[in-house]
């Protein structure tokens, strides 16, 4: 019997700071709740929205997996490994902080709003050099599939995670339906919608609704309409 947690998008933290507007998934900054302190190991789900030219200025991270994915607009991104970048929707970023680093993201545009995850995961080694990798997904490619963005393998398509976890985007069609077999024994997935309505092991998920299921080795995913579905597959402990 699998084990489920609930998060629907209106009990999630939430900041309004003017320049940034936040959703918080699990507890961060301000939102401290002792019942949401992370979903296994992945620690931190915000859903963010950085007003134009506005942005998170130069600040330090260490031993985290941190993870971006843009869902509108454009990030610009610098950190003191020298990379200087702009992420756009339909690219993935991935910073091991590993034994420290310091970044900025800014709202890449002067006019429009951006609006991205960030994600936190902790790492599976402690203290490794501080790395970058961002990368492009062709959108067609997870029409009515599930496409792998981040996964544990150096060799894959997807970006590289100091973790034994996987993230999958999905654009599926109203009557989708597949099964989900979790790549390893133990681990545990975090469903998000980002948009539209999707049944996840028999439950319903609006917009911005999460989902946690743990102790099972598949579950079944059906689309009851249009929907945009990420799934963050990660270990327990």
């Amino acid at each position: 019997m699998s084990k489920k947690v609930m998060h629907k998008a209106a009990t999630r933290g939430h900041a309004n700071h003017g320049w940034l507007n936040s959703h918080h998934s699990f507890s961060f900054a301000s939102y401290h709740n002792p019942e949401r302190m992370g979903f296994g190991l992945l620690r931190v789900l915000n859903d963010d929205e950085v007003a134009a030219g506005m942005g998170f200025g130069a600040h330090p991270h260490d031993n985290m997996e941190i993870v971006s994915i843009p869902l509108e607009g454009e990030l610009a991104h610098k950190d003191s490994t020298g990379n200087s970048k702009i992420i756009q929707t339909n690219e993935v970023q991935i910073m091991s902080a590993g034994t420290g680093l310091t970044h900025s993201e800014f709202n890449h545009s002067k006019t429009d709003p951006v609006k991205f995850l960030q994600i936190w995961v902790f790492p599976k080694e402690r203290n490794i050099e501080p790395r970058y990798e961002q990368k492009a997904f062709r959108p067609e490619d997870r029409v009515n599939q599930l496409q792998t963005v981040v996964s544990p393998d150096k060799n894959g398509d997807a970006i590289w995670i100091n973790q034994d976890a996987w993230f999958t985007l999905g654009s599926l069609k109203e009557g989708f339906s597949e099964e989900y077999k979790v790549h390893k024994p133990g681990n545990g997935v975090y469903a998000f919608v980002l948009e539209g309505e999707v049944e996840i092991d028999g439950e319903k998920l609006g917009r911005r609704d999460g989902l946690g299921i743990s102790e099972t080795e598949a579950f079944q995913i059906k689309a009851s309409g249009d929907a945009e579905l990420l799934l963050m597959e990660v270990p327990m402990q």
